[in-house]
């Protein structure tokens, strides 16, 4: 797995690679993208997951993840705060699409 000095870096180099589809947690633990791709977190695998710690700023961790359709068609990128400034819906559907993953 690359390694990387900041969260654009990562996106970037991940958008490079065919993770194009930007991701959100929808209201009922599904990802989905701004063009209204949705799909169910049992349909996708956490690819890669690169984690950000601010070195002086909390509000600066971030996690960034690669996902993509089990079929590999869909790729795309979801990120996170974690922490104190973390998004607990979006904590939980990480969470649930890691179950899914295990």
């Amino acid at each position: 797995m690359k390694s990387y000095d900041t969260v654009v870096e990562a996106i970037n180099d991940l958008n490079n690679r065919g993770y194009n589809i930007d991701l959100n947690i929808a209201f009922d633990k599904k990802l989905c993208s701004i063009n209204n791709l949705c799909l169910d977190p049992k349909e996708f695998e956490i690819i890669e997951t690169y984690r950000f710690e601010g070195d002086t700023n909390p509000s600066d961790e971030d996690i960034v993840y690669a996902i993509a359709s089990k079929d590999k068609r869909i790729k795309g990128i979801f990120t996170g705060a974690f922490g104190i400034y973390a998004n607990s819906a979006a904590a939980e559907g990480i969470q649930n699409l890691s179950n899914f993953n295990s």
